[in-house]
């Protein structure tokens, strides 16, 4: 296992460095949340792993959040219980702890995904529900054409759906999360939409896959998608998808459920 940063993040990413105004932009959308809330069904102590600034932790359920990143965990709101500091692969609870479990744009930050998901299991005795993204599905978004090397290194850096299935077993099912136009949650296909957003460095730092990047890549990202939206180019490929109400990216959600 690879050794935690400064700041406690575990992962490849340096929440750190990058972490500062990610509530800014990455604010959980209820439509998306939804999913999790059906998914979670009636557990009542629920347990979220990589749980950040608790983004969809469960308002109505008695959640225990933990994040290795400290200033991820600066970020909770006042309301929120303080974050426990342990990684997904140690997760310091009895067996069967909680009646349910949760992570959201995690999974890709464990150092050891088999050994995280074997451990949400050991600590839950109802359903666990991991949102992520599908690296199958990553390349039908138009950034491939501006920026490929961000959603290469996003394909790369997200497990394979199977991978996740496989690693939580009992019954397993995988949903698309359709996004929606005016999705809160500023991930990249946040704004399929909105692609004037994407000019933001704010916008970009909330997502980790652009910390992966070098400057070049930020500099003519930024140059070409602008020349584009001026001239019209990007509407004329594109521009249909300002009237989509959702899009269906590689958002999914994975739920296992042994009681199923």
């Amino acid at each position: 296992m690879s050794q935690r940063r400064a700041d406690g993040s575990a992962g490849d990413a340096d929440y750190g460095a990058i972490g500062g105004v990610y509530t800014d932009y990455r604010k959980p959308d209820p439509r998306i949340g939804q999913y999790l809330l059906d998914a979670l069904g009636d557990a009542r102590t629920v347990l979220n792993v990589g749980a950040g600034a608790g983004a969809y932790e469960p308002g109505d359920r008695e959640v225990t959040a933990v994040e290795p990143s400290a200033s991820m965990r600066a970020q909770r709101p006042a309301g929120l219980p303080p974050a426990v500091d342990a990684v997904a692969e140690k997760l310091p609870f009895p067996d069967r702890a909680f009646e349910g479990a949760m992570s959201t744009f995690s999974v890709h930050q464990w150092n050891d995904l088999w050994t995280g998901l074997r451990e949400m299991r050991r600590v839950t005795r109802g359903p666990i529900a991991i949102l992520t993204c599908d690296p199958e599905r990553l390349r039908r978004f138009w950034l491939l054409d501006y920026a490929p090397e961000v959603i290469e290194t996003e394909a790369g850096r997200y497990p394979s759906i199977d991978d996740i299935a496989d690693g939580l077993g009992g019954h397993t099912s995988v949903v698309g999360v359709p996004i929606p136009i005016d999705c809160t949650d500023g991930f990249n296909e946040a704004y399929y939409a909105r692609p004037e957003r994407l000019l933001d460095p704010g916008a970009r730092l909330s997502c980790s896959a652009w910390s992966f990047v070098d400057d070049r890549v930020h500099h003519r990202f930024a140059a070409e998608l602008q020349h584009d939206l001026d001239d019209g180019t990007w509407d004329r490929r594109y521009g249909g998808l300002r009237e989509q109400a959702t899009f269906d990216g590689s958002l999914v959600l994975v739920v296992s459920d042994p009681t199923a």
